[in-house]
């Protein structure tokens, strides 16, 4: 069964970015601290981007994400999702329009206009699709930002709780949570490396 999965990388006081994010500083100021793991020669942090790439049969983000990952100081082929580690799966972008262009014309993008669970349901449709062809269980993974989690959150719309813990203190930027309505969560894994604390809960 398709699973919907929130995964994101968070500071220890809970923010996904530094203070002042944007498109040409999309972590805001400090905030590539929170990847750090993502690109660390760790070998259990090589293992949690391995296994979360391959189990990815499409991928769900915001419009503010999508300007970063796709403006001039976003993905190229050495940074993008997952690194290269595994077959590029499609991609949803919650947004009120469609961008005018698009720089990353090789991924595959869909621009979805009529709201995040239409977004989640499209990109469950792919993965299913995804997961035939390659003959095993493939998720959607909800990658971010900050507000599309909350968001997806709020909606009942999270099966699964991927948080990347990463050892530093922000002290401002986009915060994970900010309230809302309250959720319960089983821990079901938890891997410590020298650069983060990787942490999976399942949403009931």
């Amino acid at each position: 069964m398709t699973r919907i999965v929130a995964d994101i990388s968070v500071s220890l006081d809970g923010f996904v970015t530094g203070p002042d994010p944007g498109p040409l500083n999309g972590l805001g100021d400090g905030g590539e601290a929170l990847h750090t793991w993502a690109f660390s020669d760790d070998p259990g942090d090589r293992r949690v981007l391995g296994e979360g790439t391959a189990r990815s049969g499409a991928v769900v983000m915001g419009r503010r994400l999508f300007d970063v990952v796709d403006g001039p100081g976003g993905w190229d082929e050495e940074v993008g999702y997952g690194a290269g580690r595994a077959a590029r799966p499609a991609f949803f972008v919650v947004t009120g329009a469609r961008p005018g262009s698009v720089r990353l014309d090789a991924l595959d993008w869909t621009f979805v206009t009529n709201g995040l669970p239409a977004a989640v349901a499209a990109a469950r449709e792919r993965a299913g699709a995804a997961s035939a062809a390659a003959g095993r269980e493939l998720d959607v993974v909800l990658m971010g930002g900050g507000a599309l989690i909350r968001s997806a959150f709020a909606a009942g719309l999270v099966d699964v709780l991927s948080l990347h813990l990463s050892p530093v203190l922000l002290g401002a930027g986009t915060p994970l949570f900010t309230g809302g309505t309250a959720r319960t969560l089983v821990q079901r894994d938890v891997r410590v490396t020298s650069t983060a604390t990787h942490l999976t809960y399942d949403v009931v």
